[in-house]
């Protein structure tokens, strides 16, 4: 178990595997809940195909056929051809209201002046404070102004000819009151209707930027997760190979030796599929593995270095001040960059290459340098192939490094980049 996991103030590789459970339980979460929101919705689209609910246009035909009724069963025979041909102009556009407010209003409009011109009182001027309802829930306001207008000075010039002598205030502010009232009705619908499709909107835009969080939590996962496989089976394999061709070659000359390397070829392996057991472990929730197996952290550098000395390549670690202190997500991101960087090393350096390992730690900052005495440097121009350096610029970045990577004066290789435990982006490691 790794020191910097089993000191009280540090964070333990459980609660990193709680997060990255939980990350993606809300994936699942994000899912289940689309899938419920389709399946609730599909009743209410069958009901709407079918048309449990009647059209509008039902109910405002009904309307012009209740005023046409009312018209015909309360006049008088010598009135009834001029009333119901002015009540059918006035009530019979309403059919279309939904559809042309403005133009339906202005035939409704039309007709009550003609009505005005005939001196004729029906109740079908009714249609129009309903007119006006309409123009003014889906006009804007200015053209809500202008039919009020109008439908004011219509109201104006009933007054004037049909109130009884001495009572003209009273019918003007009623008729006034209606007016206002039916315009202000349509302005508070007309804001609902804006207000519910901006919340509409909204939803929408926040559900889409929901699941490009979900799929960018997902990427960001399999990136990390495909970053620790490149790293645990690049080192692995590396080092088998090397401890596989010391043993063919002592094999013969120093049995012993062989059978050690060997030996340590098995552990190798084993300590390969415990590695890929707890990177992996952490996706499933019945997996002991990722708690009994804590994360490598600074602590188990010297290990690592005994391990690519028994592979060929001489290794010294120093570490410079305390690192209890270091979370263990820091810990593990300057394990694989120190991994990274010997494993490098072993691949492309000759035998009788040394390399050196030098960790500072501080409150604030975690300092990398892996340095090698190569005496071959690499041709001018060319440029490392693999993902090795860029994963660990990755790394790096995660925690506000800058990675430099690079040959040395006077020959060898370097890498070195600091960590910053207080940058914002060492919560997303």
């Amino acid at each position: 178990m790794t020191e910097a996991a089993a000191e009280p103030g540090n964070a333990h590789p459980v609660r990193y595997a709680d997060r990255v459970r939980r990350a993606w339980k809300a994936v699942r979460l994000t899912r289940y809940a689309d899938l419920a929101s389709a399946r609730a919705a599909r009743p209410v689209r069958a009901a709407r195909r079918r048309g449990c609910r009647p059209p509008p246009v039902v109910w405002d035909s009904l309307l012009s056929a209740l005023l046409l009724l009312n018209v015909m069963t309360t006049r008088a025979p010598q009135e009834l051809p001029v009333a119901v041909a002015l009540t059918a102009a006035l009530a019979l556009p309403l059919v279309w209201r939904r559809r042309a407010p403005l133009p339906v209003f202005g035939a409704v409009a039309a007709a009550a002046f003609v009505q005005w011109l005939m001196n004729v009182q029906l109740p079908a001027d009714i249609a129009l404070l309903v007119a006006l309802y309409t123009a003014a829930a889906n006009s804007g306001r200015r053209g809500t102004l202008v039919v009020a207008a109008i439908v004011e000075g219509g109201a104006l010039l009933a007054c004037l000819r049909w109130a009884t002598e001495g009572a003209f205030l009273a019918p003007f502010v009623a008729v006034t009151a209606m007016v206002v009232s039916a315009a202000v009705l349509g302005v508070n619908v007309r804001t609902t209707r804006a207000y519910l499709a901006a919340l509409e909107e909204r939803a929408a835009r926040l559900e889409q930027q929901q699941d490009q969080q979900a799929r960018l939590a997902v990427a960001e996962e399999r990136t990390r997760i495909t970053r620790e496989m490149h790293d645990i089976v690049t080192h692995n394999l590396s080092v088998m190979v090397a401890l596989t061709d010391a043993a063919v070659y002592a094999q013969h000359r120093s049995p012993d030796k062989a059978t050690t390397a060997m030996l340590q070829i098995s552990e190798t392996g084993r300590q390969a599929l415990t590695d890929m057991r707890r990177s992996l472990g952490i996706l499933r929730t019945d997996e002991p593995d990722a708690e009994r197996h804590p994360l490598p952290g600074i602590a188990q550098l010297e290990t690592l270095a005994d391990q690519m000395c028994a592979a060929g390549l001489p290794t010294r670690v120093e570490v410079e001040g305390g690192h209890t202190h270091i979370p263990a997500t820091a810990q593990l991101t300057a394990y694989r960059l120190v991994q990274e960087a010997l494993t490098n090393t072993l691949k492309h350096t000759p035998t009788g290459t040394h390399a050196k390992v030098r960790v500072r730690c501080s409150t604030e900052t975690v300092t990398v340098d892996v340095t090698d005495n190569n005496p071959c440097p690499p041709l001018p121009g060319a440029t490392p192939s693999g993902h090795g350096i860029p994963g660990m610029r990755e790394r790096s970045a995660a925690y506000g490094g800058t990675l430099q990577a690079g040959p040395v004066p006077g020959g060898g290789w370097r890498v070195h980049t600091r960590l910053d435990l207080g940058s914002s982006g060492a919560t997303s490691a």
